[in-house]
């Protein structure tokens, strides 16, 4: 992160909530020997720099606060195999916040091209409790969602993604938004791939 441009604040969902041993996709192979995805939880000591919102920031020991955001995936998830909410850790002082949307009811899981993929509305948001930050950084891209969604409100954004594949899937996803503008916000320059070495 010291090595990229500057950015103003991190949206972000680092792997949480994942059991490897449940046989989910490719995670397992991510540390050896791991029997969970939560066993090898990311770092995110670097949270207390910037204003930022960590979806799953109750798994990662963050410091105390009283600004968490939840996403309320609808009631009557009886015979659904995930969670009814999920929290993000938010290092700013506010009150909580809820946003309510069924993904499956909304349309949201159908062409997820990510296991933890979240809606883009979830994301936009998101971004809307960081009004005066223009470029945003998501060191765990996945999909980039978040990307999309600072896209399509006329933000920079800022994606890390460590696997290949779901690096292409992010950048055409970004790709697309900036194909798709929104009429009434002005959008940033596109997307670029920057490399480090």
């Amino acid at each position: 992160m010291p090595a990229l441009d500057k950015f103003d604040a991190i949206v972000t969902d680092p792997p949480y909530g994942i059991g490897a041993d449940k046989g989910v996709g490719k995670y397992g192979k991510l540390k050896a020997g791991a029997q969970r995805w939560d066993d090898c939880a990311p770092d995110v000591s670097w949270v207390a720099k910037y204003p930022a919102i960590i979806w799953g920031g109750n798994y990662f020991g963050l410091p105390a606060s009283r600004a968490f955001l939840v996403w309320d995936k609808g009631a009557g998830f009886k015979g659904r195999d995930f969670a009814e909410c999920e929290l993000a850790w938010c290092s700013f002082d506010a009150n909580a916040r809820i946003f309510s949307r069924d993904p499956l009811a909304s349309g949201d899981y159908r062409g997820k091209q990510h296991p933890t993929q979240k809606p883009i509305a979830l994301m936009q948001w998101c971004l809307g409790f960081l009004p005066g930050a223009e470029t945003i950084l998501d060191p765990f891209m996945g999909s980039g969602t978040t990307l999309v969604a600072c896209a399509k409100l006329g933000r920079k954004g800022i994606g890390i993604e460590l696997d290949a594949e779901y690096f292409d899937i992010a950048y055409r996803r970004v790709e697309e938004a900036y194909r798709q503008p929104d009429l009434f916000v002005s959008a940033p320059s596109g997307p670029q791939q920057m490399g480090f070495l």
